[in-house]
């Protein structure tokens, strides 16, 4: 069955960031795989009058989340850093929304709603549906894909554009079946 996608449909590229790539402080295996997959993502939803959203960590050099300030993160995606950067492979049209997250100290983010404007801005573009992918998986894709449930939004997860960190072996697939049983339904490419 096939989705349809159209203005009031929004893209969401979750952390798409160096650090999150190959080579990166806490790099995703497999992390840039998916850059080619999430541009063929956005060509689609320009073409059908979408929105293109973009998020980023942008942590504070002295966030909580990180080792060496009692968290469980090495230090990534700091702000103004190389490692925050977004990959140099994923197109990133001058249309698009760029939100930036976790960047109080004392709060992890891993959702792209908390701590941010996003969800009053899609309300007010008319957004119903959310496409979520990117990396990790398990964390932030995860925690941003129930957020968009709760807020109302029909979700659905890019199971091809997205990737985890598997911290404990099988976390992402853990994460997937999570997201299923709370509504949510995994797509590819070539379903749009």
């Amino acid at each position: 069955m096939s989705v349809s996608i159209n203005e009031k449909s929004a893209l969401i590229i979750t952390d798409i960031q160096n650090d999150f790539c190959p080579g990166g402080a806490l790099a995703v295996p497999g992390g840039d795989d998916i850059i080619p997959i999430l541009n063929a993502y956005e060509e689609k939803i320009l073409a059908a009058g979408g929105v293109l959203v973009f998020t980023r960590d942008w942590h504070p050099a002295n966030h909580s989340s990180f080792k060496e300030n009692g968290g469980i993160w090495p230090v990534h995606c700091v702000q103004n850093t190389t490692g925050a950067a977004f990959h140099p492979d994923l197109k990133f049209p001058t249309t698009a929304v760029l939100v930036s997250k976790a960047s109080n100290p004392e709060k992890e983010a891993y959702s792209s709603f908390e701590g941010t404007d996003l969800k009053i801005y899609l309300h007010r573009l008319g957004v119903e549906n959310l496409l979520v992918g990117g990396l990790a998986t398990d964390y932030c894709v995860k925690n941003t894909v129930l957020a968009g449930l709760q807020l109302g939004f029909t979700v659905y997860f890019l199971e091809d554009a997205s990737r985890g960190v598997n911290v404990e072996p099988g976390d992402s697939q853990k994460a997937i079946e999570e997201m299923k049983a709370a509504g949510v339904r995994a797509i590819s490419l070539n379903e749009i």
